[in-house]
């Protein structure tokens, strides 16, 4: 079920028109820290939503790397 949600949380964010425009890191790493913090996230809903299944490393903050699943 939960790899449902999250797989269903990612189909809307990439085909949301609106997050679809957005979904590249740097739009959302707004400090340019090379990261994107829970707070960074607060800006997309769908990605607020599915942050913590993206922070593979679980230390608050998405990677290149982490973040490069849903793109």
């Amino acid at each position: 079920m939960k790899t449902l949600h999250k797989t269903l949380a990612l189909i809307a964010l990439a085909s949301s028109s609106a997050a679809f425009a957005a979904v590249d890191f740097d739009s959302f790493d707004t400090d340019g820290d090379g990261v994107i913090s829970q707070t960074e996230a607060q800006a997309n809903p769908q990605l607020a939503q599915i942050f913590d299944e993206l922070d593979a490393d679980g230390n608050g903050e998405l990677s290149k790397e982490e973040f490069a699943v849903v793109q």
